[in-house]
């Protein structure tokens, strides 16, 4: 009775054989380190895109809530905001909405500030002191704009980092005077750092007085009077962006006398995650599947040459058979070296996958990042690969008849 192989002693053989053709090994492992360095890859990127799209939202301010012109419909088939949010309305906000701290109204528009004989474009905001709070800005050199200076409508304005670095390159912009179309205003105050959020860089931006931008800049709406680009709002605390968000809604058809359509839309912190985490589950998913399809070619790779690899081994498998060999011990032998391809491929595109997002994270913005259970399941998605796409070769080897092996010797 013949005797089952010791399991070292298979794997042992298993390794022989492959060493033995290496560069076969090699090539055959190509399409399963592809494979997982692909899932590793695609799947840390689409990760770092979900992760730098909730930090730039961070960056907006807590429990705030914004407050735009026009409406879903408007924005889907890219009309112009209607100019339907005004001065009052903010005002209102303020004094009516008890589930509300603070509220920014805001005009924005995009001009040319000059200051000496440099330029630049920047976005121009008039705000209210309140803008410095709610969106949890600071400043890091002079002050902010005050109530002094919406009251009087002083030509003052704050400019962001970046802006400065542009117009004064060496030296502090403070108290020099800016040049804002055919106005001129003092600078007071330099921004703090605050990043981009979604491509718009926040570090760029001038800040000048509300009162200022409409009277010297914007001017009045005849039919609307102070037309705003949006309201930035703080609610109570993170338990009450919910209700503040049906209160104010609530508020502004009363005032806007709706019957149907809104004319505004009120958007969360929430909302944005809830959409960018959409977004970006889907695509990490869809590069996840891309990935996945490197590996499922890897593994019929695995199964084409380990086909070739019995029919070429023909006569040692009749041999090992004549000389005792079960037909479980042919099999498991096959199964180990496509196993053991896999595997190795997997462990070398893993490692290939995370070299390419440490790249990744070191050379852009996007904080490129995968989790340990995903590295886990990668590699044993491979092995696994390996050993489904071994069997049917593996079978194969098993059922051949040492006789008929044997004849070709």
């Amino acid at each position: 009775m013949s005797r089952r192989m010791p399991p070292m002693e298979t794997v042992r053989m298993a390794l022989t054989t492959l060493r033995s053709n290496r560069l076969r090994s090699l090539l055959t492992m190509v399409g399963i380190v592809i494979g997982n360095a692909s899932v590793i890859t695609l799947v840390g990127v689409g990760r770092g895109a979900q992760g730098l799209a909730e930090e730039q939202l961070s960056n907006l301010g807590a429990n705030v809530l914004f407050v735009v012109p026009g409406n879903n419909d408007t924005r889907r088939r890219g009309v112009a905001f209607p100019r339907t949010l005004v001065l009052e309305d903010a005002e209102a906000i303020a004094e009516q909405v008890p589930s509300v701290k603070r509220v920014a109204p805001q005009i924005s528009s995009s001009q040319v500030v000059q200051l000496g004989a440099r330029s630049s474009t920047s976005s121009i905001s008039g705000i209210t002191p309140e803008f410095l709070p709610v969106r949890s800005f600071e400043v890091s050199q002079g002050r902010f704009i005050t109530d002094e200076d919406v009251k009087a409508a002083r030509n003052v304005a704050v400019i962001g980092p970046d802006l400065e670095s542009k117009l004064v390159p060496t030296g502090s912009a403070v108290g020099q005077q800016l040049r804002i179309g055919n106005q001129s205003f003092q600078v007071v105050g330099v921004m703090a750092p605050k990043g981009a959020v979604f491509g718009s860089n926040q570090d760029g931006n001038t800040y000048i007085p509300l009162s200022t931008m409409v009277t010297r800049l914007t001017g009045r709406d005849p039919t609307y009077g102070v037309s705003l680009s949006f309201i930035s709002v703080e609610a109570k605390d993170e338990s009450s962006t919910g209700a503040a968000k049906f209160q104010i809604t609530n508020l502004l058809r009363q005032r806007h006398k709706i019957l149907r359509d809104d004319d505004f839309a009120v958007r969360s912190q929430k909302d944005a995650l809830s959409i960018v985490g959409t977004i970006t589950g889907g695509l990490t998913l869809m590069l996840g599947a891309i990935g996945g399809i490197s590996l499922l070619v890897g593994g019929i790779g695995i199964m084409n040459i380990m086909l070739v690899s019995v029919s070429e081994r023909t006569q040692e498998i009749g041999l090992r058979k004549a000389l005792g060999a079960r037909s479980s011990d042919v099999l498991q032998q096959f199964l180990v070296e496509s196993l053991v391809l896999a595997s190795l491929g997997g462990a070398i595109g893993t490692a290939a996958g995370l070299g390419t997002i440490a790249l990744v994270a070191a050379v852009t913005p996007l904080p490129a990042s995968i989790g340990t259970s995903t590295v886990l399941m990668t590699v044993g998605l491979s092995g696994s690969i390996g050993l489904f796409f071994g069997v049917v070769p593996a079978r194969r080897a098993a059922k051949l008849d040492p006789i008929v092996a044997l004849r070709s010797l």
